[in-house]
């Protein structure tokens, strides 16, 4: 496999100093929620992931790309960063959501979960029932969405809100459904006014292999003005926009990219009450942009 960090070192040491710029390192057990004294705090420091695919051969590659050893660097990389917390939107394992996958995954998290809650997604290479057993205790608030993986934290400044697109596993297409749509109108109705962030792992456009309840969701959230982004992966590709007051960020692939003009890596993020800073850690694939900033405000 080719090195994927040209100085993992200087990497290293230019992540912590950039997060430590941001406000005090905090130190977080994975079976915990975010501490009452954190909601007081005006940044949040987190560390966004997708796509990581871990197989349970840890040699499996595609395109070149080994996840396992992606993985596993870049976990270090984000347990010397220390930040509030991280999370991952979906397609965990990599084609099926084999038990040995989410076992590897487990391990090669344990660096990061050692320190911080680790919020995790499921995508349509995911297999509820086998994350659910390997993954038994997960941190943040499990919500009563009978059949979803739905989970609420609050830190800080923002609220993080992790829904469940997995309609079929290793089938393309993704669907939030009824019940969780439904769920979701009533909790943000009866939420406070904490800036809120949702995150699922299906794309938003109107192909076959999208979210396949894509109006249905916009119509939902468009009215409620706390809701400020979204956050998914599934395309294995790095973007920015917009729709309807809402910001749509789509986070690059930690496994491998599908096309040699996008990075693999994952995406710093710090938020405030008013927006984010968000900014790329390209370890492979296209590079060019590794450190690039993106600064987002909130609608009001």
């Amino acid at each position: 496999m080719p090195e994927i960090f040209h100085n993992p070192i200087d990497r290293r040491r230019f992540i912590k100093t950039s997060l430590a710029a941001a406000g005090a390192m905090v130190t977080i057990g994975t079976g915990s929620s975010l501490g009452a004294d954190k909601n007081e705090k005006a940044v949040t420091r987190w560390a966004l992931l997708s796509d990581t695919h871990i197989p349970a051969d840890v040699e499996n590659n595609y395109r070149g790309f080994y996840p396992y050893q992606n993985l596993q660097k870049v976990a270090a990389d984000i347990a010397l960063a220390s930040p509030d917390a991280a999370a991952i939107t979906g397609d965990l394992a990599r084609l099926s959501g084999e038990s040995g996958d989410y076992s590897n995954l487990k391990t090669l998290l344990s660096p990061v979960a050692e320190q911080a809650p680790v919020f995790m997604a499921l995508g349509n290479h995911d297999d509820r029932q086998n994350f659910g057993k390997v993954f038994a205790e997960n941190p943040g608030e499990r919500q009563p969405v009978q059949g979803k993986h739905v989970m609420v934290v609050k830190d800080g400044p923002i609220r993080l809100i992790v829904l469940d697109s997995l309609l079929y596993a290793n089938k393309v297409p993704g669907l939030l459904g009824k019940a969780q749509r439904q769920w979701l109108g009533d909790y943000l109705k009866k939420c406070d006014e904490t800036p809120t962030i949702l995150c699922f792992h299906h794309t938003l456009e109107d192909g076959d292999g999208d979210l396949l309840d894509v109006p249905r969701l916009f119509n939902l959230v468009k009215p409620i003005r706390k809701v400020k982004a979204i956050l998914y992966g599934h395309s294995h590709v790095y973007g920015y926009s917009k729709l309807r007051g809402i910001h749509l960020i789509n986070l690059p692939a930690v496994g491998y990219n599908f096309s040699d003009s996008q990075p693999v890596g994952w995406v710093e993020a710090n938020m405030t009450a008013k927006g984010g800073k968000f900014t790329l850690h390209a370890l492979a694939g296209n590079t060019d942009n590794d450190g690039g900033v993106h600064r987002l405000t909130w609608r009001t």
